[in-house]
């Protein structure tokens, strides 16, 4: 069992049950799984490609094309067209991926928005970076959080214990 997992299970479901009142167990909010995105402006698969590979290289995992759904002029993107992949991890892999995120890649630059995580430079991940020929031009990489909270305070309850939110608010 993975630390996280762990930490989760013996430490937040304790301090979430003393903070908020539940009549059953099993609403307890807790992380179902994580996507790991990126969007490309243009359907060009120079920028695609390699996106799509660096989601394979740090989650492990095989990754999605994301087609789009109707077509745009102004950006000049048919319906159908790739316009960004997409990775969903859960279980072990997730909690490997969460415990990667907290040790190596949150005391380097994050920016965080809502249950989202944005990373700037997608180059912190060590799988990135030994090829950064390869992985200089990809865009911003989107984390969302997807989990069972009832209302905001339960959700920023869990992220802050996870080590994920900064203390912006006072619980």
């Amino acid at each position: 069992m993975n630390f996280i997992e762990n930490y989760y299970k013996n430490i937040i479901k304790y301090d979430l049950l003393n903070r908020f009142q539940y009549k059953n167990l099993k609403k307890l909010p807790q992380l179902k799984n994580i996507i790991l995105s990126f969007s490309c402006k243009n359907s060009n698969t120079n920028q695609i490609m390699p996106s799509l590979l660096a989601l394979e290289l740090i989650a492990s995992q095989k990754s999605l094309l994301t087609l789009s759904k109707n077509s745009n002029i102004s950006l000049k993107i048919r319906k159908g067209n790739p316009v960004g992949c997409k990775v969903v991890l859960k279980k072990k892999v997730m909690y490997n991926f969460l415990k990667n995120l907290i040790l190596n890649i949150l005391p380097n630059q994050v920016k965080f928005k809502k249950n989202s995580l944005i990373l700037k430079n997608s180059l912190v991940f060590s799988e990135l970076e030994q090829q950064y020929y390869l992985f200089k031009d990809i865009p911003k990489l989107n984390i969302s959080l997807v989990c069972n909270s009832i209302n905001s305070f339960e959700l920023f309850f869990l992220l802050n214990s996870l080590k994920l939110a900064g203390s912006k608010k006072s619980l």
